[in-house]
């Protein structure tokens, strides 16, 4: 993954926490009243993202803001209650609670997404039920990002911006370990990949919360107004440097232990055959 793949990620779920405070917090719509607009937003545009034949950086970012925003709405809810506080309510659970069920939560998604044998290669993923796998981890590992960012930043005594430094330099090692070392670029990546939300969260507060909860005090419109121009930019650098270079075809999806033939979810697939390049319609692949 390049460095414009993590600015993208990581700008597009800040914003995802900036937005659900503005809208449940600072707007007083509460965490279930966003909670349920939101995710009702996600399968909509994950939904255009599954019937997309190729990838379209408006709409995969969209779909990840999208994650970001209901997760937020949503873990906030289990950790705080109803309402639109933000801090722990009587009703919610706490942040270590909510992490936990969200990690046992995001645990089971991968252990059912080892057993249906598709990939975990986010590169290489081409079939309906890898997306579907794909994009229910983001949801929860979203969801458990804003968890886990406001326990450090909390329930630790790091605040938010010490907690920001402290993800960021765990993230700056698993960067080093997959240059120095052999452990699994697909672990090393999930690992990373889940962190950029508590950094996100951390970062989003120190940035918007009130000087008296530990931020600058910079509030949620305008960093989202910010966030929200930063992200377009990014998504339109991208969509820019794609039409100019356009992506690898994917190879022909196949199961992980069996290596059966999977129907591919895109238009445009590598075929199997004495032409490596050639090039077939999804439509004419193994069936499911």
């Amino acid at each position: 993954m390049t460095a414009l793949f993590w600015a993208l990620k990581i700008v597009a779920v800040t914003l995802g926490e900036t937005g659900s405070d503005e809208f449940a917090i600072e707007l007083k719509f509460g965490y279930v009243a966003c909670g349920i607009c939101f995710f009702l937003f996600f399968l909509v545009v994950a939904g255009v993202q599954l019937r997309a034949k190729r990838y379209y950086p408006a709409i995969f970012w969209t779909v990840i803001f999208s994650t970001s925003i209901a997760g937020t709405a949503f873990s906030d809810l289990m950790d705080r209650g109803i309402g639109s506080s933000s801090t722990v309510t009587q009703n919610g659970i706490g942040y270590g609670a909510g992490a936990v069920i969200l990690t046992s939560l995001l645990v089971v998604i991968f252990l059912v997404w080892w057993r249906t044998g598709q990939t975990y290669d986010v590169e290489k993923i081409a079939t309906r039920k890898g997306e579907i796998l794909y994009w229910a981890a983001i949801l929860v590992s979203n969801t458990l990002g804003t968890a886990s960012g406001d326990w450090l930043s909390h329930n630790t005594g790091l605040g938010f911006r010490n907690a920001f430094f402290l993800i960021a330099g765990i993230m700056l090692v698993l960067l080093a370990a997959h240059y120095v070392t052999n452990i699994n670029s697909m672990v090393l990546f999930w690992l990373a990949f889940i962190l950029t939300r508590p950094l996100s969260a951390a970062a989003g507060d120190s940035i918007t919360k009130p000087v008296s909860e530990g931020g600058l005090g910079l509030g949620t419109l305008w960093g989202s107004v910010a966030l929200v121009g930063l992200l377009a930019a990014l998504v339109a650098y991208q969509t820019w440097h794609i039409r100019r270079r356009p992506l690898d075809l994917l190879p022909a999806p196949e199961h992980r232990i069996t290596g059966q033939p999977q129907r591919p979810n895109g238009q445009l697939v590598l075929a199997r055959g004495p032409q490596p390049d050639q090039i077939v319609e999804a439509s004419t692949r193994a069936n499911r």
